[in-house]
């Protein structure tokens, strides 16, 4: 993408009409959930494998990437373009997004979704302000040095003076 298309979304238009659009996609996220084989989000599986007609399998795949597309605009609308409290946040999405499989594994194992409070709207919302809060705190500098050294190591051997110096030899010689 060029820098013009990300400055479409930067426009207050966009910004006020992404409020609503998140709106509807959050409701119909709660409204979905219950009723849809998530293993249509994970792609590993054709249609016929999940039940349904052959011709489904393109039409999930294509209405799942424009809505991720629609709402990656919308959150990019959303974007400051100044430094605020949360910005160095954004530097940690790497952590956050990794780490998480952790967590998510974790609920499984230790059946945190085995009580039946969960499954009514407000322990949903309650999971959700939960995993939200979660998130950003994978994405905090704390969690991110306490774990820089196995999501960026320290590559220095890789990257040996002498072994750059015997590349470009054997690219003269």
């Amino acid at each position: 993408l060029k820098p013009e298309h990300f400055q479409l979304v930067r426009r207050r238009e966009a910004r006020i009409l992404s409020v609503p659009v998140f709106a509807i996609a959050l409701a119909a996220a709660y409204w979905a959930a219950p009723r849809m084989n998530a293993a249509w989000f994970y792609r590993r599986d054709s249609a016929q494998e999940l039940g349904a007609p052959g011709w489904t399998g393109a039409a999930m795949t294509f209405a799942l990437f424009a809505c991720s597309v629609i709402l990656v605009a919308c959150f990019l609308a959303w974007v400051p373009r100044r430094t605020m409290w949360f910005t160095a946040l954004g530097a940690g999405t790497l952590y956050g997004y990794l780490l998480h499989g952790f967590l998510a594994k974790g609920s499984r194992f230790w059946d945190w979704y085995d009580h039946d409070w969960i499954h009514r709207p407000l322990g949903e919302i309650a999971v959700t302000v939960v995993a939200a809060a979660a998130m950003t705190l994978l994405c905090t500098p704390p969690v991110q040095r306490s774990f820089r050294f196995v999501m960026e190591p320290k590559m220095r051997w890789a990257f040996r003076r002498d072994a750059v110096d015997a590349a470009k030899a054997r690219r003269s010689g």
